[in-house]
């Protein structure tokens, strides 16, 4: 079990970097899929991959590892909204290339979201 929560979190750190990163590297996509509800749209996209890129960093020292997978699940719950606003919107086009269909959107708001919170959450305790 230990080899296996190693990979994990090897592969979320990356999946942080990556998702982080590309907060800047495509804006568009992530402000399309802001609620209109919500002010600074802009800033809210930068704030995400920061603490998305933050987390991930942190994810990778044993002394802010808890802290990290807390303020990921804190992130993953202030993201709900957002995969709401996406089963609503469905089916819509997002970054010009992916179709959210209904049940992709469903799927990210009833089943990934939930699973990247316990993915989380794995890590809290050291």
């Amino acid at each position: 079990m230990q080899i296996l929560k190693k990979i994990g979190l090897v592969v979320m750190i990356v999946f942080y970097l990556v998702a982080g990163a590309n907060h800047f590297r495509d804006p568009e996509s992530y402000l399309k899929i802001i609620p209109n509800y919500f002010p600074y749209k802009p800033a809210l996209n930068i704030l995400a991959g920061f603490f998305e890129l933050l987390f991930a960093v942190m994810l990778m020292f044993d002394k802010t590892r808890s802290l990290a997978a807390w303020g990921i699940i804190l992130m993953m719950i202030a993201f709900i909204p957002i995969h709401v606003q996406m089963v609503k919107d469905a089916p819509f086009l997002l970054g010009g290339r992916i179709t959210i269909s209904p049940l992709v959107a469903w799927i990210r708001l009833v089943i990934l979201q939930p699973l990247l919170i316990l993915w989380a959450w794995w890590y809290t305790r050291t």
